[in-house]
């Protein structure tokens, strides 16, 4: 089951009202802050994502949604390191949902956490992942979100290998990714994406396209909540 909110968006196919979420002067952060209820399932976490020349060489990329969590807090969902680092700008609400790839050999979880926090904390957030490469820690990678009776069944916390955070700051959204293949095998080594990739590493989640995976999610699911930001919570004429 997933929350009411996001259900009933995706059920019916249309915008919810969900909450006042009136004009402010940061930039849409009080209505941005309610997408969590007022926006469907298949806006923020479509069923297929695409990615054209998003694969190691330049190949395309196709990957499938295979579950969605219930809408919840973060505490549980995400590591106790990595929810400590978050404090200062809270979670309201985390949403999550996991995808495989076309060959169902790579599974990947992608959350966002809605925060309590103006832009002038997030940016300070985002300034301190920035200065101290918190992204690049292994100790503060995302948890999976398994999902029984898929190819995303084995994805747990051992099979992590590649990972992607990001601290928006035109909104109060906090983005991240994990990948892991889908066969369950342990990975000693895992691999932060965007640094794997800058770098030209050569490990196995990046010669297995999992960096790719982590990356190529996580920008696709980032553009649409901004898309939808932008434009804000409009039923459809």
């Amino acid at each position: 089951m997933l929350g009411i909110g996001l259900l009933g968006g995706a059920a019916a196919g249309t915008w919810l009202t969900g909450g006042s979420g009136g004009a402010d002067a940061r930039g849409g952060y009080t209505a941005a802050r309610q997408m969590w209820h007022s926006t469907p399932v298949d806006t923020l976490f479509p069923p297929t994502l695409t990615g054209s020349g998003a694969g190691p060489g330049g190949a395309d990329r196709v990957w499938t949604r295979v579950g969605v969590a219930p809408d919840a807090g973060c505490a549980g969902a995400l590591d106790p390191l990595l929810l400590k680092v978050l404090q200062p700008v809270g979670c309201a609400r985390l949403l999550r949902a996991t995808y495989t790839d076309a060959t169902s050999t790579a599974v990947t979880t992608v959350g966002l956490v809605f925060t309590e926090a103006d832009a002038d904390a997030m940016a300070t957030l985002r300034t301190r992942f920035s200065d101290e490469s918190l992204g690049d820690r292994d100790d503060l990678m995302p948890r999976p979100y398994a999902v029984k009776g898929t190819s995303a069944a084995r994805f747990g916390d051992k099979q992590r290998a590649s990972w992607t955070v990001r601290v928006l700051t035109d909104a109060p959204v906090v983005v991240y990714s994990v990948t892991g293949f889908a066969d369950g095998r342990t990975v000693t080594d895992p691999q932060p994406a965007d640094r794997a990739l800058d770098e030209g590493a050569a490990d196995a989640p990046v010669e297995a396209g999992l960096t790719y995976d982590a990356k190529g999610i996580a920008d696709r699911v980032e553009r649409a909540l901004r898309k939808t930001a932008a434009t804000g919570t409009k039923k459809p004429s």
